[in-house]
């Protein structure tokens, strides 16, 4: 985290992104003119026909991701996992304005659930908020005591069609005095904890400008809200951690010194250990690790944000063992490719079967090979 927090203070003092910075200035109403393809809902009807998902139901595979220009959500569809395609052409589905307390939006992550529907939660907060007019100062708070960021909601939205969402920011510290003055609640995702039969929400907090740790807590059936109070799932410091389930083990990615670390446990909360060795094949600074498989084999992908590099990419190894990884490249730098996107930011890959590949292509117009 102290890298990553100086790396920051490197870039404003260069300003190196006020260019990206002023395209945040355009006026929300006119924003909100823009079509996204989605709609907030206050709640949701399970489908009818809505069954328990697995592996051999899918077909396809859904990239959610944010930019630094807008603060917003994307996403991207494929139909073999390698080749991803926008569906909104590039444009957001959801804008960080109309989800956020802090009107802008970051580290969306998407999973399934047991129940079909997918679950998407990301961080509230936006960098540029002062420059973008949200806000008089460059942070929330001031930075001396809390450091970079230092937000303290959660967003939570749930839906079964990926067009109509239940929404809820969620101020994890109003909610859990006890967990005292955090400094920031990052990263959060959503894993299915099946001793519990519950989904569980994971995320960081930081507290002290320095120290970060991964907590979960249990939301309510309608993800609208935590229940439990956050609890921390290992001493390992770090954030962004990315937890997924092979065999009887859960591997937990996570990110300390501005790189990719890995540990694995049979606790899907607990009992994991410090490790050390640098996962991810780059020189430069990554975070954002997400691990997704390729359908119908016994490989994993795991993905991470190489926002090192000049500019930002997504860069991908492949393992099957979880012990040895191979490089593949960058997204358009190999075999991983995208058609009408570029510069995606913290992303994160689901499953789609192939009847909602072929909606979501229709409902966004999106022309792409189905087969």
């Amino acid at each position: 985290m102290k890298y990553k927090l100086l790396l920051f203070k490197l870039i404003y003092a260069l300003s190196f992104f006020a260019p990206i910075a002023a395209q945040t200035r355009s006026n929300p109403d006119q924003d909100a003119m823009r079509p996204t393809g989605t709609k907030i809902v206050s709640e949701l009807k399970k489908p009818e026909k809505q069954q328990k998902p697995d592996e051999n139901d899918f077909g396809a595979y859904l990239l959610v991701y944010f930019k630094d220009q807008t603060q917003s959500v994307y996403f991207a569809i494929s139909s073999d996992g390698y080749t991803f395609t926008d569906v909104n052409d590039g444009e957001p589905v959801f804008r960080g304005v109309d989800l956020a307390e802090q009107k802008g939006v970051r580290d969306p992550h998407i999973t399934r659930g047991p129940d079909g529907a997918f679950y998407l939660v990301m961080t509230d907060l936006h960098i540029f908020g002062k420059r973008a007019g949200f806000r008089d100062t460059d942070w929330q708070r001031p930075a001396e005591k809390y450091g970079w960021g230092n937000n303290r909601a959660i967003v939570l939205m749930k839906s079964y069609d990926l067009i109509h969402w239940t929404h809820s920011d969620f101020r994890v510290d109003k909610a859990f005095p006890e967990l005292g003055d955090i400094d920031c609640s990052w990263a959060p995702q959503t894993v299915y904890d099946e001793k519990e039969d519950k989904m569980m929400v994971y995320f960081t907090i930081r507290y002290n400008n320095k120290e970060c740790h991964m907590y979960y807590s249990y939301p309510n059936e309608d993800f609208t809200k935590l229940e439990t109070l956050p609890i921390r799932i290992t001493n390992i410091g770090g954030l962004d951690g990315d937890i997924t389930k092979v065999g009887d083990n859960y591997h937990l990615f996570y990110v300390n010194g501005a790189k990719v670390l890995h540990s694995v446990s049979d606790k899907i909360n607990g009992g994991f250990k410090t490790e050390g060795k640098r996962i991810d094949p780059e020189s430069v600074n990554t975070e954002a690790p997400n691990v997704f498989k390729r359908l119908g084999t016994d490989t994993y992908v795991l993905m991470y944000d190489v926002y090192g590099a000049r500019p930002n990419n997504m860069g991908f190894s492949e393992t099957t063992d979880f012990e040895t990884y191979k490089n593949i490249g960058h997204f358009n730098e190999g075999v991983m490719k995208t058609t009408n996107f570029k510069g995606p930011k913290h992303g994160a890959v689901t499953y789609l079967t192939p009847d909602e590949l072929k909606a979501v292509a229709k409902h966004w117009k999106v022309k792409i090979d189905l087969e």
